[in-house]
């Protein structure tokens, strides 16, 4: 018997059973969070939708540790490397990966659209080399509205990268040496191969968006294979509500004996009220609702110092990105060969899938984000200290509430509700601070608040 099939009936396997799956690192001790973390988060008014409840219980370890077992069995899954090869090689990999996909949506009556999304795209760290051709592979649920796009992705490429080559460059194109890439990036892939699964047995009808589940190819040859989707999408007229990424989510241990297995980090770009930066309070408020007892960490900045991953292209698109990121990094498990399943806490990956969830449903059943928020101030009852705020009726709105904080403030600390009406009179003077206007579903879901004054990118 060849490899490949036995992969596929170990997979089944392993899925079938009970108990726990055992990994190294289980649980160390929490480091201290940074001081603006002591208070608890807000919750920013959430409430809690018991389907997404079951469905983030629904999130299975034993599963993610699966998919990431036959994905570090290929060996190599380079983007230079073997496409032939039914064993070894990322050609492999991404059939692999498009047969489970495949599995997922004949389980729903075909409701999960998977496809292979190719394209030719220059290579940003390879001048002089010709154009590289990239594949993606996508899981569209589509939505009732199919011009709204979540996209939650990871990279399915691997590399060792920090290897020098025989002729003394990184090995970024090193095809033939094993690199297992079992955080960076078989972690998120992982993670976004179970989403793809949840949801496709939660939501067969879809959600109120469409969501597309993505495994970019050749994140480490520059982002490639994302910056060809997020383009793809923008030719084809989607609003992309969120570009996130799972990019290196499953190392709960540092060298030095640092631990932390009750954190993750979100990575929202400049400036303070960009739509990434409200996506990632979105994504705060959900964690402190939905998992209490794992703490999200906004960081205000695109990466890490001196990094990149697959939400930039979103970004670069003017959408909102965002990076889910384990809170203690090991660069000696990243882009080499000690990057094996052994480092690899499946506990902690499912908690960040988790957050992943909420934050896919609560999005996909919201009404769409104000369009046309305006503001002005009431100097003839006021003197200017009050301000009038008005919008556009949002579809599949049944109310509004308008959110404030200080130009201080990490987070919103006022709520204000206002109700059907698209006006509303402010008792705060908005020279201090933003305001932001979100629409409420007849289910209680919150859409992404418009921010006023208005910011550019």
């Amino acid at each position: 018997m060849r490899l490949f099939p036995l992969l596929l009936l170990v997979a089944v396997a392993a899925c079938t059973q009970s108990r726990p799956v055992a990994t190294v690192d289980m649980e160390p001790a929490a480091s201290p969070a940074p001081s603006f973390m002591d208070r608890a988060p807000s919750t920013l008014g959430m409430q809690r939708d018991p389907r997404i409840t079951m469905l983030l219980r629904d999130i299975s370890p034993a599963r993610i540790f699966t998919y990431d077992s036959a994905l570090v069995s290929f060996g190599t899954r380079n983007t230079y490397s073997d496409t032939l090869s039914q064993t070894r090689g990322i050609g492999a990999a991404r059939r692999w990966i498009h047969a489970a996909l495949s599995r997922f949506s004949a389980e729903c009556g075909g409701c999960l659209r998977v496809e292979f999304d190719v394209g030719t795209m220059p290579a940003p760290r390879m001048p002089g080399r010709p154009m590289r051709q990239v594949t993606n592979v996508l899981a569209w649920l589509p939505g009732r509205d199919t011009s709204r796009v979540i996209v939650i992705g990871g990279h399915y490429d691997s590399c060792v990268c920090a290897v020098r080559e025989q002729g003394g460059g990184p090995g970024t194109l090193d095809s033939v040496s094993t690199a297992p890439g079992a955080n960076d990036d078989g972690s998120g892939t992982a993670a976004v191969i179970e989403l793809a699964r949840v949801f496709s047995r939660a939501y067969p009808r879809g959600l109120d968006a469409t969501v597309i589940f993505a495994l970019h190819d050749a994140e480490e040859q520059g982002l490639i294979g994302s910056t060809h989707l997020a383009r793809r999408l923008k030719a084809g007229g989607y609003h992309v509500i969120a570009g996130m990424t799972d990019d290196i989510i499953g190392n709960v241990m540092a060298e030095d004996g640092t631990g932390d297995s009750t954190s993750v980090r979100i990575f929202a770009p400049d400036p303070d009220a960009s739509a990434s930066r409200e996506l990632a309070r979105y994504v705060w408020a959900l964690g402190a609702v939905y998992q209490p007892d794992f703490t999200v960490i906004p960081v205000w900045r695109l990466d890490r110092v001196g990094r990149g991953g697959d939400h930039r292209p979103y970004v670069a698109e003017g959408w909102a990105g965002l990076r889910f990121t384990e809170r203690v990094e090991n660069e000696l498990r990243q882009h080499r060969p000690t990057d094996v399943l052994e480092h690899v806490n499946v506990e902690y990956i499912a908690r960040v899938a988790r957050l992943n969830a909420a934050t896919i449903a609560s999005l996909g059943l919201a009404p769409p984000t104000p369009d046309s928020v305006r503001a002005a101030r009431d100097v003839r009852g006021s003197g200017g200290r009050r301000w009038i705020l008005t919008w556009a009726p949002v579809p599949g709105a049944v109310s509004y509430e308008v959110l404030v904080r200080q130009s201080t403030s990490a987070q919103y600390d006022r709520i204000h509700s206002v109700g059907p009406d698209t006006r509303y009179e402010l008792d705060y003077q908005l020279d201090e601070g933003w305001a932001g206007v979100r629409a409420v579903s007849a289910s209680g879901h919150r859409s992404i608040p418009a921010v006023w004054p208005a910011v550019r990118p």
